[in-house]
């Protein structure tokens, strides 16, 4: 499975962007889908994920402003990010959990990093 994001970019405080990651390759079923951050010298955090029938879970920080969904028909993600801050600033990484077969394993699966950065 490999994942593709995009939408990262400069955005001003207060504004809006959304990020999309797109899974392709083989795969039978994407459980989990969801995404992370890392800031410059911070470990990398959940920032919001998304179940297979639609459940959703956010980081405390961003409960209210940001808003998880997916496209099954798509297999892609998205993160619409609004009132964004500061401290939103961060490589945003999407994340899947899934198997490519009916008898294969679960794996966890990582896209490469999409660069948010928020001007004050």
């Amino acid at each position: 499975v490999q994942l593709q994001a995009s939408g990262g970019g400069l955005v001003q405080s207060g504004g809006s962007l959304r990020l999309s990651c797109a899974a392709s390759g083989s795969i039978f079923r994407l459980n989990f889908m969801g995404w992370y951050r890392q800031a410059p010298g911070k470990q990398r955090e959940l920032v919001a994920v998304i179940t297979g029938t639609s459940s959703t879970n956010y980081a405390d920080s961003v409960k209210g402003r940001f808003t998880i969904s997916r496209d099954n028909a798509k297999n892609t993600v998205y993160l619409q990010m609004n009132s964004v801050k500061p401290e939103d600033t961060a490589v945003y990484y999407c994340n899947v959990v899934g198997q490519t077969s009916y008898y294969g394993p679960i794996s966890d699966y990582w896209g490469q990093g999409t660069l948010v950065t928020v001007s004050s």
